[in-house]
């Protein structure tokens, strides 16, 4: 929201400063974004009038002029202006003056001299509308200052609006907030109703109730298209930030910003067969005043006639029926229109427009008919015209119900005391109503605060009257307790200081991910897709991490970051059947070399068992990796990670194709794993030390090459003794005198007791029954 401050104080006048001000509205929770000064710094520029004009003796383009500056005598000034002309009103600069970007002094231009400057608007620091002088009106009053006779001392105050305040989308409901704030009185603007001049009415048919309860309308005839905006009208619409097109749009944009009511202005000759307000056929078009042409659908609000639709109703207008130099007769529009109605029209047409903001975040109801009656008001001074009567249609519009309040909790919820006048007079400079029903309290809020519908609402408002910097922090007084930590939780934290440990970096990404990434990482065909999302690119909810820490790759690639080894911890969602499933994963990444640059070992790229090498260290995690296919991973390097017979995530490459898809130079390790199907952990169990020696003995198996070490080892373990201590692989062999085909796996038995010595035929007996159990089952051969 942007304003000039001299506009804001016809309304309400505070005794403070621009900074005082902007510092009473920001602790106010209407914080003041920026403050810019109307025009730079410039002194020593009058008004001034010029006599007469004659061409410079040596200069075709050069004019000599006598200008009257308010003084006994007239001064002479060369000017180079094409448009200069005597008896205009022009900015003056004497001798001396400084302007932004010069400063004037005495001179002779080519032989005649010359005693000041005569300005366009870009020398003194304004937007140049026409190329030479900045022509003044004739009424201008010769020797003034030019800033004060143009307002250039003002400020423009730009607010950061939070969504719920739109009540503060208008310079009256700024007065209305700056004279809560401050106590000062405001002087609102009031508008009795314009009397009709004839009878001319157009049919208003609402077929849309509920999404627009109440719809104003009203004929003005005979107006005229080439009458000017006058220049104060002007100078508030573009101080704050809207261009001036014609006068009858003019007056509407300026209904909007001084009342916060939206209007438009349709030429009554380019209508048929009445208005109707309706919901939209799906693939309707319109072509919009913007020059874009929209296709509409079904849940689209529209303003139509007999032709179709005219304009998008609380968005934008139709070209087919603006205001334009040959308009004569207006049909002017004033509507509440219901927040569900507008929100996400505009955005899902790529529009952004002052109406659908306001309407988006709710609009007075009860400001619509002042808004016409001031629109009026304002046509008939400027355009002239005759008004007829106004149309109104209205159905159920939104009501007011009092809140409940409890001064008790008032205290209790801010940690100070404010007596019942203290409150009541708060709320009432606000414009609640209040009715003392003794502990309780049952509070009004007017039609503008769409804000306020619970005692926390009341109460914070009671906290902003108040100041938040006069609320004193008080350090809070409780007893605290260490809470018990179930150590057979898989803690989260736990698995991060793991990681982070192992050299990865903890990256957080957005949940809101690109379509794409999921299309091409998920391994489900179901996508979560946002109704309102904040851009395309974010418009599905992710099933997977590894999108994001893909695009955070290449983020830190483009930074020329060659090793790159991240993970986040963070929840994923998941359709399932007719359920939400969100389930918490850990994911991580690994790219380029295994090793940050040393002397001490050479440089090779990360891969498929560097990681796997992580995951096996896991604390009190024992993983099972079982070969299978993933659609976003290489075939022959994945890997599907299993927990006690459950399938729990995914280890492997980056399948080629993707690599080409996401702009990779090489393809990185990626693992998932879904931490609510960890279960509980196995706690360490002290045993002492055995005094008794250890024997070990080598097993060296011949299997054939799809025989995992896992399921051996896992073969092994299930047929040992209780006395075997270690079961470990310690050499792979393939090679002359190993058939093709097969691998020779050579394993260390390690056996001990802790109550006594081992004898030869125990530890014979063991070691046969582990080899006849891996000969059985794997197929396998016994190595001599």
């Amino acid at each position: 929201m942007q304003f000039p401050e001299s506009w804001l104080r016809t309304l309400v006048n505070p005794q403070l400063s621009t900074a005082e001000l902007a510092h009473r509205l920001t602790m106010a929770g209407l914080e003041v974004e920026a403050i810019q000064p109307a025009a730079p710094p410039f002194s020593g520029v009058i008004v001034g009038e010029v006599l007469s004009v004659e061409s410079h003796p040596d200069a075709d383009r050069l004019r000599v002029c006598k200008v009257n500056v308010g003084e006994s005598s007239p001064l002479q000034i060369v000017c180079g202006a094409s448009n200069v002309a005597a008896g205009q009103k022009v900015p003056c600069a004497r001798a001396g003056a400084r302007l932004p970007a010069m400063e004037i002094g005495e001179a002779k231009v080519r032989g005649i001299e010359s005693f000041g400057m005569l300005c366009g608007a870009s020398e003194i620091g304004l937007e140049d509308k026409v190329d030479g002088l900045l022509v003044l009106p004739p009424d201008a009053t010769v020797g003034t200052d030019i800033r004060t006779y143009l307002a250039l001392d003002d400020s423009i105050i730009t607010l950061k609006l939070t969504p719920n305040r739109a009540d503060c989308l208008s310079l009256i409901g700024l007065a209305r907030e700056v004279s809560a704030v401050t106590g000062t009185r405001a002087y609102l603007p009031s508008q009795p109703p314009v009397m009709k001049e004839i009878y001319d009415t157009f049919k208003v048919e609402v077929h849309a109730s509920e999404a627009c309860p109440r719809y104003v309308g009203r004929v003005i005839k005979g107006i005229n298209p080439d009458a000017p905006t006058p220049d104060w009208m002007v100078m508030r619409l573009e101080r704050s930030g809207i261009r001036s097109i014609s006068a009858p749009v003019d007056i509407t944009n300026y209904v909007l910003l001084e009342l916060g009511q939206p209007m438009h202005a349709f030429d009554l000759d380019k209508l048929a067969g009445g208005i109707q307000i309706r919901w939209a056929s799906s693939g309707e078009k319109i072509a919009l005043l913007n020059e874009q042409s929209a296709e509409l659908s079904s849940d689209m609000l529209v303003i139509a006639d007999s032709s179709g639709p005219i304009a998008l109703a609380g968005i934008m207008g139709g070209a087919a029926t603006a205001v334009g130099l040959e308009t004569r007769n207006v049909f002017l529009e004033a509507a509440f229109f219901s927040p569900e109605a507008i929100t996400g029209r505009a955005r899902r047409l790529g529009l952004a427009t002052d109406s659908s903001h306001r309407f988006e975040r709710g609009v007075d109801y009860s400001n619509t008919n002042m808004a016409m009656e001031r629109a009026t008001k304002l046509m008939l001074e400027i355009c002239g015209g005759q008004p007829g009567p106004v149309v109104e249609e209205t159905g159920k519009l939104p009501r007011r119900e009092p809140i409940k309040l409890r001064p008790k909790r008032v205290t209790k919820v801010l940690g100070i005391e404010l007596t019942h006048e203290v409150m009541r007079g708060y709320l009432q400079r606000l414009g609640l109503t209040v009715r003392d029903d003794g502990e309780t309290w049952h509070v009004t809020p007017p039609g503008y605060r769409f804000d306020l519908e619970i005692e926390e609402d009341l109460i914070e408002e009671l906290a902003r009257l108040h100041g938040y910097d006069q609320i004193e922090a008080r350090a809070p007084h409780a007893g605290t307790i260490m809470l018990p930590v179930e150590e057979t939780v898989h803690a989260v934290s736990l698995l991060r200081n793991f990681l982070a440990g192992r050299d990865y970096q903890e990256v957080i990404t957005y949940s809101f991910v690109d379509p794409a990434w999921e299309e091409a990482l998920s391994a489900s065909d179901t996508r979560i897709a946002l109704k309102n999302p904040i851009a395309s690119q974010l418009s599905v909810m992710r099933s997977t991490l590894w999108g994001g820490l893909i695009n955070a790759l290449a983020n830190n690639l483009n930074r020329q970051q060659s090793r790159v080894r991240l993970f986040e911890a963070g929840r994923v969602y998941l359709q399932e059947a007719d359920r939400l499933r969100q389930p918490h994963h850990l994911a991580g990444l690994c790219y380029g070399p295994a090793f940050a640059e040393q002397w001490g070992v050479a440089e090779r790229v990360v891969d498929f068992f560097d990681v796997k090498g992580d995951l096996e260290n896991l604390p009190g995690i024992a993983l099972e990796y079982r070969p299978e296919n993933h659609p976003a991973l290489h075939p022959g390097q994945c890997a599907r990670l299993y927990i006690n017979g459950n399938p729990m995530g995914w280890l492997g490459t980056l399948h080629h194709k993707l690599v080409q898809h996401f702009d990779l130079q090489a393809a990185p390790v990626l693992f998932e794993i879904e931490l609510d199907v960890l279960g509980n952990r196995v706690l360490p169990r002290h045993q002492g030390l055995s005094r008794f020696p250890s024997v070990r003995r080598d097993l060296a198996f011949l299997v054939d090459q799809g025989v995992t070490v896992e399921a051996i080892l896992k073969t092994m373990s299930e047929a040992k003794e209780s006395f075997v201590r270690e079961l470990a692989l310690f050499d792979l062999y393939q090679g002359q005198g190993v058939p093709a085909g097969q691998k020779s796996l050579a394993f260390r038995v390690v056996m001990q007791d802790t109550e006594r010595t081992l004898t030869e035929p125990e530890v014979e007996t063991a070691v046969t029954q582990i080899a006849e159990s891996v000969i059985n089952r794997h197929g396998a051969k016994l190595r001599s």
